[in-house]
């Protein structure tokens, strides 16, 4: 939900007409944007609030050059080391049969002892793996109402587990600038300068919402082990709390986004918008000319769909990428 995968390489001609040297993606989600600012060799540092996308960052963006080796991926993928239990006590008969549950359980009996960047490499390739078995990718349903027939959704997680340690290893940058990558919300970061911010907060649409925690909170306890999260024990999908950001409400969007604004406004503010989001793009551009001089707002000929099924027409939206200067 809400990558930028597809968006990525006209984003780079955008920057690549910019000048600057450090960024931050201060929402840096699936990485995608992060990792392109890398591989243009600038000195970033990727934030997310959520712990699986901030571990997802860690593994490709900050990561000098690590990778996991033949036997670490055997190990993750052998015996339970010490016979925990709480993934399949917990969540049988959702989701995924016992024994990939028995997996993921002795899977983190062997993640918890590797070193850094090994360890955030394991976290991230054991979350894709998931989040591929998982129709449609959410864990908003608990059966295979969503299932499309991929290769995915029958295969063990032990054996996805491995094809996705295989990518994340495949991703990894030898060397370059020094890069860093953090879990806070964004209001909560060190005020340290930047040349260039790329924004991309969650999107209020007019109808719906943009609950992330609702739509990945199977992926947001796996990459933590469940270790300082609350389960809502009483709903069926066994979620996790919901955590509040004012950019995903209609009635907090605007002031939010100013503040954000006025936080960054040294630097070259650069902000991907959805079509479909509030507020519409003449108030954005109002608001970011609260701190900038120059608005420049460039069309992305991109679509989203978040789903297959008839409403999704009603989700579909182009984007807006706007610099400010």
């Amino acid at each position: 939900m809400g990558s930028k995968y597809k968006v990525v390489p006209s984003l780079v001609d955008i920057l690549s007409g910019l000048e600057f040297e450090t960024a931050l993606d201060a929402f840096s989600g699936s990485g995608v944007v992060a990792y392109a600012l890398k591989a243009m060799n600038k000195q970033v540092t990727a934030n997310d609030f959520l712990s699986f996308t901030a571990a997802v960052a860690k593994a490709t963006i900050e990561n000098p050059g690590i990778r996991l080796s033949d036997q670490d991926v055997d190990r993750i993928a052998g015996p339970n080391l010490d016979g925990r239990d709480f993934i399949k006590r917990t969540f049988s008969g959702l989701y995924f049969p016992d024994s990939d549950h028995e997996f993921l359980d002795s899977a983190w009996s062997h993640i918890d002892t590797l070193e850094e960047y090994k360890r955030e490499l394991a976290i991230s390739a054991l979350c894709l793996a998931a989040a591929r078995k998982q129709p449609r990718g959410v864990f908003t349903v608990t059966t295979l109402r969503y299932d499309d027939g991929r290769r995915f959704l029958r295969a063990p997680l032990r054996d996805l587990f491995i094809e996705a340690a295989a990518e994340y290893n495949r991703v990894v940058i030898d060397g370059g600038p020094v890069c860093h990558a953090l879990c806070n919300d964004v209001f909560d970061l060190d005020k340290r300068h930047f040349d260039l911010v790329y924004l991309d907060p969650p999107y209020a649409p007019p109808r719906d919402d943009s609950d992330y925690i609702k739509r990945y909170h199977f992926l947001e306890g796996l990459s933590v082990y469940w270790r300082g999260q609350t389960i809502m024990a009483g709903t069926i999908t066994k979620k996790l709390t919901k955590r509040f950001t004012p950019f995903a409400y209609k009635r907090t969007i605007r002031s939010a986004l100013l503040t954000l604004f006025e936080r960054f406004a040294d630097s070259v503010i650069v902000l991907s918008y959805s079509t479909n989001s509030v507020p519409p793009e003449d108030e954005v551009i109002g608001l970011l000319r609260k701190v900038k001089r120059q608005v420049d707002v460039y069309a992305v000929e991109h679509r989203y769909s978040f789903g297959t099924h008839a409403n999704a027409q009603r989700r579909q939206a182009h984007e807006l990428i706007f610099v400010g200067r």
